[in-house]
């Protein structure tokens, strides 16, 4: 039988272990990050590189001549693939990338409520939203969500950590908007319909007739957040209640909340510039929401 002190020592064996095992777990999501990151920059160098590069050269060669036409079409088909290629990589970094640990924590500190499932549903919704800034070839897309918005704020306040994300998910930094409805302000009402299309897209919703929400747009209802933006995809019972004060959602798709402005795709601020991986129709509109309690 074993003294006590070789119990204690097997046991500070394993306790060291399990934490090397922790410290290794840990260490996973920046290998990650980095292995996108670098991926991601050389794709950006070299879409650039193909692109005038090989014009360069054959110049300096051979002078104008008709066959730098070919070389210049070879070279812009090339440029287009690999432009492609890098959205395709940004996209991917931004739904399988880790957040930071601390994200969970803060959440969880402004919203007691969460389990830390419900945090990891929320932070989900926030991936979203950032698909929708990067597919509408990084336009001004507005938050619909004060759960959403909460942990977008818990972000940025560690800095540098999000400035890194951001240049791999955009290329540039992601600045902080307030969540909100619709309103008087076409800007905000244009990034808001972004913001719907791309939701929609990503869960293969018919944006203009939705049978569901998307996640980003439901999560305030379903975890019953005060003061939070509530939204159901068909707004007709709203209409029915009279004196309703909800921001009916069919609006995203109409300019008569706004003054005329009517976004930059189909009335509605989105922008399918062709291919991309999400599911879902063309077109925009449905839903409904309203302010909080």
């Amino acid at each position: 039988m074993r003294s006590a002190r070789g119990r204690w020592k097997s046991k500070g064996v394993k306790i060291t272990r399990t934490r090397r095992y922790s410290e290794e777990r840990m260490k996973t999501p920046n290998l990650m990050y980095l292995t996108f990151a670098r991926r991601i920059t050389l794709l950006t160098w070299s879409k650039w590189c193909v692109l005038v590069v090989p014009a360069l050269v054959a110049v300096m060669l051979y002078g104008f001549r008709p066959a730098l036409f070919l070389v210049g079409l070879i070279s812009a088909t090339a440029f287009v693939g690999l432009r492609a290629w890098e959205m395709s990589q940004r996209r991917q970094f931004i739904r399988e990338s880790r957040f930071p640990p601390v994200l969970f924590a803060k959440l969880r500190e402004a919203y007691p409520q969460l389990s830390r499932s419900d945090a990891d549903l929320v932070l989900r919704g926030l991936r979203q939203f950032f698909l929708a800034h990067l597919r509408s070839n990084r336009k001004f897309v507005a938050m619909p969500s004060k759960l959403a918005d909460e942990a977008w704020h818990a972000f940025i306040l560690h800095t540098r950590a999000y400035d890194d994300w951001c240049k791999a998910a955009f290329g540039k930094l992601m600045h902080h908007t307030p969540a909100e409805v619709l309103g008087k302000d076409p800007k905000r009402n244009d990034g808001l319909r972004r913001t719907w299309y791309w939701a929609c897209k990503e869960e293969s919703i018919n944006p203009r007739n939705p049978s569901r929400l998307p996640l980003l747009f439901a999560l305030d209802t379903k975890f019953s957040v005060p003061g939070g933006y509530r939204y159901v995809p068909d707004c007709r019972e709203i209409d029915r209640q009279s004196g309703s004060d909800a921001y009916c959602g069919s609006s995203f798709s109409s300019d008569a909340s706004d003054g005329g402005a009517c976004g930059d795709a189909d009335g509605f601020g989105g922008c399918e510039a062709g291919g991309g991986d999400g599911g879902g129709d063309g077109g925009c509109g449905g839903g409904c929401g309203s302010g909080g309690d």
